[in-house]
């Protein structure tokens, strides 16, 4: 079975031999679904302060 992983910055699911895996030194592994939600990341933007992700649609009450 294949394993399934949700991208750490917009919370999209991804297809598997999609998107990009970064490891940080301290072990702490995150999945990104595109360069657009791994350059927010790195950036230092807060999710739920972006309307985009699901985050941002459930702090500013949108549904999907």
């Amino acid at each position: 079975m294949v394993e399934q992983h949700v991208c750490s910055f917009c919370g999209s699911q991804l297809e598997p031999g999609t998107g990009k895996m970064f490891v940080k030194k301290d072990g702490t592994i995150f999945f990104f679904c595109s360069t657009k939600c791994q350059n927010n990341h790195k950036l230092g933007r807060v999710p739920r302060r972006v309307e985009w992700t699901t985050a941002g649609r459930k702090a500013t009450t949108k549904k999907e």
